[in-house]
C-alpha cells in the first residue's frame, strides 16, 4: 500500500514536506501489479487513414502553415504599424542597394545581379518567410562562397583571346563571355540550392541547423570575413590580380596581391581609404547613439551617391584608370531556365551553401523572436529560403539568405513586420527599372570599402577566444577549428572539416563521461557524489555506480572497465583469488586423512574452517602462520584422528551488491546491452549481486526489444529508484544463513 502526501504547513516559512510510504518496487511487480500496456484499438491502416484523412480545419491549418502572411496580413493594424514599416523598408532600402552591388563582386558576377537578387527573393519572403524583423537578400559570406565556385568553373584562364595576325600584344580575357559563364554557375547554383532547402523542408529536416553549433558558425563567419577582407585588396588597391579559389585559395589571393602591390592606383586607394574612415566613423556614431537617433544615419548610400558624383565629375574611370561599375542595363531581365549541364559539379557546393544559408537565416529569426515575444517555424523557413531561391533563379539571381546587417537596420528602424521588406524591395525595383544607369560611374574601391566595413562585426567574434578559454575548451577547440580549417582549405572543405570535428567532439564527451560513485545522504532521499560531497556516505557491502552517458557501441567497454575501476570490485581478480584458495584447500586435503572431516561456518563476513591434523610438527607451522591462536587439542583414538583446529580466511570481497544508476542513460544499442548482461554473469559467478535502477520506460522498451531480460537477467534486478535498489539489495543480505553443517569430503 502507497500513501503520499505533502504534509500542511503551520507558516508561510516552513518547508513543505514531502512523505511517502510503499513496498519497494522492481520492474517484475510494476509489470504485474502496477503498470499495464494499453491496447491499441486502432490497426495500422486505420491509423493511416486518420493521418491522410483531409478535412476543412487541416486543409486551412496547411494553407496557413505554408502561406504565413495570411496568419497576420489579414488583422494588420494599418494605423499603429503602416508608417514604421514604410520608414524602417526605406531605411533598408538605402543599405540594400549598395550591399547588393557589393556583394554581386563577391560572387564574382557584374553589380546589376547583385540588384535583382535584393528585389525578387525580398518580395517572395514577405510571403512565405515566418519571421517579422528578417531582412533576407545578398550576405558577404553566402557571396563569397558562390563567387568561389563560379570562379572554379569559370576561371579566367578559359577565355584568354589570343592576339590577331600573330602580334606581339599579349593576349586579353574576354571578360563579357567569362562573366556569362559565371552568372550561368551562380543561377544552376542557386536553383539546386532552392530544391534542396524545399525539400528539407517538406521532410522537417529544419533541425540540422542544431549541427551548426554556434562556436562552428561563429568560427566559419570569422574565417568568411577574413576571405572577403582578402578578397576585397585588390579592388580597395586597384590592382590587377588573378582570382583563386579552393584550398589555400587566401593565402594564394594575398601573396598575389603583395607581389603586384606596386602597380597600386593612388587615386582609387586615397577614395577606397576615405570611404573606409568615413563608414567606420558612421557605424561608431550609429551604435554610440542608436538610441538617440531616430534612424541610423545611412552612410553607405551617402558614400554612394558622393563617390559617384566625384566619379563623374572628375571622369575618374577616364583620367585616372580607376576601375568603375560600369554598364547597369535599365529593366528586368525575362525569366530563363538555367543551364542544368553544369549540375553535376555543383551537388557538393549546393548542400553546403544551402545549409549555412538557412542556419545564417535561423538563427537571426529566432534572435528577434525571441526579442519580439513570437515564434518561427524552422521547417518553414526552409521552405520559404528555398522557394525564394528557385524561383528567384529563373531570373537570373545568385543565393541569398538574412543579412545580420540589414535586419538590425529593420528592427531598429521600428519594422514591426515583413512590410518593411516589400517596401525595401519596391525601392530597389524602382532603381533597377528607372535609375540603375546613375550608378554606372561608382568606383569599385567604394563597394569594397562598404564590405569591408560592414565586416567589422565580424572581426569582433575573436573576442570569443578568450571567453571560450575560460568556460569551454571543447567549445573552443571547435571554433578554431573552423576557422583555421575554413581559412585554409576554402569554405566549403571548411565547414565539413568543422562539422565532422564537432561530431567526434560529441563521440569525445560519449566516451569520456563522468562517472562516480554514490552515497546516501543520511535524512533524504539523495545520493551524490561520495568524492565530492562530505555528507554522502555509502552502504555497507554495496556499491552505486553512476555514469552521465548513454551505452552503445562505442563506449560499451568504457563503461565496464570504469565501473570495475571505480567500484574496485574486478571479478577477473576475484576468480583468480577463488582459484588461488581453491588449491590451497586442494592442498590442505591432500594432507590430511581420508577419515577427516572440515566443519565450515560463517560468522560476521570472515569463513572459518575447522580441519584435522594428525601431527604435531603441522600443527605448530599452522599455529605460527595464525599468529599462536589457540586451536582444540588432539586426541589420536586408533587409527581416526577426530581433532580439529580453526583457520580463519578473508573473504573474497566485502562487497555483496553493485546497483548501477541509470538515470542518465537515454538509450542503449544491442552491443551495448550484451556488454552489461556479461558483466551481471561475470559478477554473479563471484557472489556479487548487480541491479539496475532509474531508468525510463523508453529505455525498458529497447531493453525488451533487444530481449534483454532472458537467462541471468530478470525483471526483478530492475528497480524503478536508486533507493529501491538499496533497500533490495540490504533486505536480500541481511537474511540469516543456513546453520552450518558438517559434511564429509
Amino acid at each position: 500500500m502507497e500513501e503520499e502526501e505533502a504534509a500542511p504547513r503551520e507558516d508561510a516559512d516552513a518547508p513543505l514536506m514531502y512523505r511517502i510510504e510503499r513496498p519497494v518496487y522492481d520492474e517484475s511487480l510494476i509489470r504485474s501489479q502496477l503498470l499495464h500496456n494499453k491496447e491499441n484499438p486502432l490497426t495500422l491502416r486505420q491509423r493511416l487513414a486518420q493521418q491522410l484523412r483531409c478535412s476543412s480545419q487541416k486543409a486551412k491549418a496547411t494553407v496557413l502553415s505554408f502561406l504565413p502572411i495570411l496568419t497576420w496580413l489579414p488583422s494588420y493594424p494599418f494605423k499603429q504599424y503602416l508608417f514604421s514599416d514604410v520608414v524602417s523598408g526605406l531605411s533598408t532600402a538605402v543599405v540594400q542597394l549598395p550591399q547588393g552591388l557589393a556583394y554581386a563582386l563577391l560572387a564574382a558576377v557584374p553589380p546589376v545581379y547583385g540588384l535583382y537578387s535584393s528585389f525578387y527573393p525580398v518580395l517572395l519572403y514577405t510571403f512565405f518567410g515566418t519571421s517579422r524583423h528578417v531582412s533576407v537578400g545578398t550576405f558577404a559570406v553566402i557571396s563569397l562562397m558562390i563567387g568561389g565556385v563560379a570562379v572554379r568553373e569559370a576561371p579566367d584562364s578559359l577565355f584568354y583571346v589570343p592576339p590577331s595576325n600573330g602580334s606581339n600584344i599579349t593576349a586579353c580575357i574576354d571578360e563579357e563571355a567569362r562573366d556569362a559563364r559565371r552568372v550561368q554557375v551562380a543561377v544552376v547554383l542557386t536553383t539546386m540550392v532552392g530544391i534542396i532547402q524545399i525539400l528539407l523542408g517538406l521532410l522537417r529536416f529544419g533541425f540540422v541547423a542544431i549541427y551548426l553549433a554556434e562556436p562552428l558558425v561563429r568560427g566559419f563567419t570569422t574565417a568568411a570575413s577574413m576571405h572577403v577582407v582578402i578578397s576585397q585588396l585588390k579592388y580597395l588597391l586597384g590592382v590587377k590580380t588573378q582570382r583563386f579559389s579552393g584550398p589555400l585559395s587566401a593565402i594564394y589571393s594575398l601573396k598575389a596581391v603583395l607581389s603586384d602591390i606596386t602597380s597600386t592606383n593612388v587615386t582609387t586607394l586615397i577614395l577606397g581609404l576615405v570611404c573606409l574612415v568615413f563608414l567606420y566613423m558612421i557605424k561608431l556614431l550609429n551604435e554610440r547613439y542608436k538610441k538617440k537617433l531616430p534612424v541610423p544615419i545611412p552612410g553607405e548610400i551617402i558614400v554612394v551617391i558622393v563617390s559617384t558624383s566625384v566619379s563623374y565629375a572628375m571622369a575618374l574611370s577616364d583620367n585616372y584608370k580607376v576601375d568603375v561599375v560600369g554598364n547597369i542595363p535599365t529593366g528586368l531581365r525575362p525569366p530563363a531556365a538555367p543551364d542544368f549541364s553544369l549540375l553535376p559539379n555543383l551537388v557538393t557546393d549546393s548542400f553546403a551553401v544551402a545549409i549555412v544559408g538557412f542556419s545564417m537565416d535561423i538563427s537571426l529569426a529566432k534572435i528577434f523572436a525571441l526579442k519580439h515575444g513570437y515564434s518561427v517555424d524552422g521547417n518553414q523557413e526552409l521552405i520559404a529560403l528555398g522557394l525564394c531561391n528557385f524561383i528567384s533563379s529563373f531570373f537570373q539571381t545568385f543565393t541569398i539568405t538574412g543579412s545580420m546587417s540589414r535586419s538590425l537596420v529593420q528592427e531598429s528602424t521600428g519594422g514591426k513586420t515583413q512590410i518593411a521588406g516589400l517596401v525595401a524591395s519596391l525601392v530597389v525595383l524602382l532603381v533597377v527599372v528607372a535609375i540603375g544607369f546613375v550608378f554606372q560611374p561608382l568606383p569599385q574601391t567604394v563597394l569594397a570599402a562598404i564590405v569591408m566595413v560592414n565586416l567589422m562585426g565580424m572581426f569582433r567574434q575573436f573576442r570569443d577566444i578568450p571567453a571560450l578559454w575560460r568556460t569551454s575548451k571543447i567549445e573552443l577547440a571547435i571554433w578554431l577549428v573552423a576557422f583555421v580549417a575554413s581559412v585554409l582549405l576554402g569554405l566549403d572543405y571548411g565547414l565539413l572539416v568543422a562539422i565532422a570535428f564537432a561530431i567526434l567532439t560529441v563521440i569525445y564527451r560519449t566516451q569520456s563521461p563522468k562517472t562516480v560513485v554514490l552515497g546516501h545522504v543520511p535524512g533524504t532521499g539523495l545520493y551524490c557524489d561520495v568524492d565530492e560531497y562530505e555528507e554522502a556516505a555509502e552502504y555497507e557491502g554495496i556499491k552505486i555506480f553512476h555514469s552521465n552517458s548513454s551505452i552503445y557501441f562505442a563506449n560499451s567497454d568504457l563503461y565496464v572497465n570504469a565501473l570495475k575501476e571505480k567500484t574496485g570490485v574486478s571479478p577477473e581478480q576475484l576468480q583468480a583469488a577463488r582459484k588461488a584458495q581453491e588449491k590451497k584447500k586442494q592442498k590442505q586435503k591432500a594432507n590430511t586423512e581420508h577419515n577427516s572431516t572440515i566443519k565450515i561456518c560463517v560468522k560476521q563476513g570472515v569463513t572459518e574452517e575447522v580441519l584435522p591434523y594428525n601431527n604435531v610438527e603441522e600443527k605448530k607451522r599452522m599455529m605460527k602462520k595464525k599468529k599462536k591462536k589457540k586451536n582444540s587439542h588432539l586426541e589420536d583414538k586408533g587409527d581416526k584422528a577426530d581433532s580439529e583446529e580453526a583457520i580463519f580466511i578473508e573473504p573474497l570481497s566485502t562487497v555483496h551488491s553493485i546497483i548501477l544508476d541509470w538515470t542518465s542513460v537515454n538509450f542503449i544499442d544491442s552491443v551495448g546491452a550484451k556488454a552489461i548482461k556479461q558483466l551481471i554473469k561475470e559478477y554473479a559467478g563471484v557472489d556479487v549481486r548487480v541491479v539496475i535502477a532509474g531508468f525510463n520506460r523508453t529505455l525498458l522498451a529497447e531493453l525488451d526489444a533487444l530481449q534483454f531480460f532472458t537467462g541471468v537477467v530478470t525483471t526483478d534486478m530492475v528497480f524503478p529508484t536508486v533507493h529501491d535498489a538499496v533497500l533490495h539489495c540490504q533486505h536480500s543480505n541481511s537474511r540469516p544463513a543456513a546453520a552450518p553443517s558438517n559434511e564429509t569430503i
